[in-house]
């Protein structure tokens, strides 16, 4: 299927032009979600490490520390994906599983177009372009969501928690946050993809296609997120 869906496009102008579509429909739609999600998560990590931080030992800014890098290295890249797993894997599924179903993939390909590399590359290269930029999005906005939290709460100071979002920052952090943004992007469209794509019967098994392309693509995030941390972070 890989090897067909990435073959050179026919016609660059109907590449680009769905290519935008899909950054529309996969990235831009899923603005809201991520950030309500950051925001939230955000706080409910700086509220609980606040709450927990009963050893004089540790510093005050141990709370913006723990926010910082919970969210660069896990939070962000991970659960995220996971959300958009849900989001956009169901919505491919469904949608090239009802082209499928409806006959309009066979038509495609009566007319010689190469249905998988029309249909799934522009999905794939919008993933793997936009997927970082919603990762870094969820970053900052979870950051300012602890923040929020805190100064709401009257826990700790503006100073102190960026003091600790500061302390020991590695910049490799984000390097392996977003080459594991890149790679979850790609398993969500592609096993998305496939479960749409090969989908037969009627409606309800498009429904059923749906859901296996959630599980699956949550499946296989949570494999790679194992693997890719042992092999760049170990």
């Amino acid at each position: 299927m890989l090897t067909v869906v990435f073959t050179r496009p026919r016609k660059w102008n109907i590449f680009f032009k769905r290519l935008f579509d899909e950054i529309n429909g996969i990235g831009i739609n899923s603005l809201p979600i991520v950030a309500l999600m950051s925001t939230f998560i955000g706080g409910v990590i700086s509220l609980q490490t606040a709450s927990n931080m009963s050893s004089p030992l540790l510093p005050a800014y141990t709370v913006g520390y723990i926010t910082q890098s919970s969210t660069i290295l896990e939070f962000s890249p991970t659960i995220i994906s996971l959300i958009l797993a849900g989001k956009v894997g169901s919505n491919i599924a469904s949608e090239i599983g009802t082209m499928r179903v409806t006959e309009q993939i066979d038509a495609l390909e009566i007319m010689g177009v190469n249905s998988l590399n029309f249909l799934v590359l522009p999905k794939v290269t919008a993933a793997v372009l936009f997927f970082p930029i919603l990762v870094i999005f969820s970053m900052a906005l979870s950051m300012i969501g602890g923040w929020l939290a805190l100064i709401l709460s009257d826990l700790s100071t503006t100073e102190t928690y960026v003091l600790g979002l500061r302390a020991f920052f590695e910049t490799s952090n984000i390097t392996y946050a977003l080459t594991k943004t890149v790679v979850f992007g790609f398993l969500i469209v592609s096993v998305a993809s496939f479960y749409g794509y090969y989908v037969k019967g009627g409606s309800l098994d498009v429904g059923k296609a749906s859901t296996q392309a959630v599980v699956s693509s949550s499946v296989c995030i949570l494999i790679a997120n194992f693997l890719l941390t042992q092999m760049i972070l170990l």
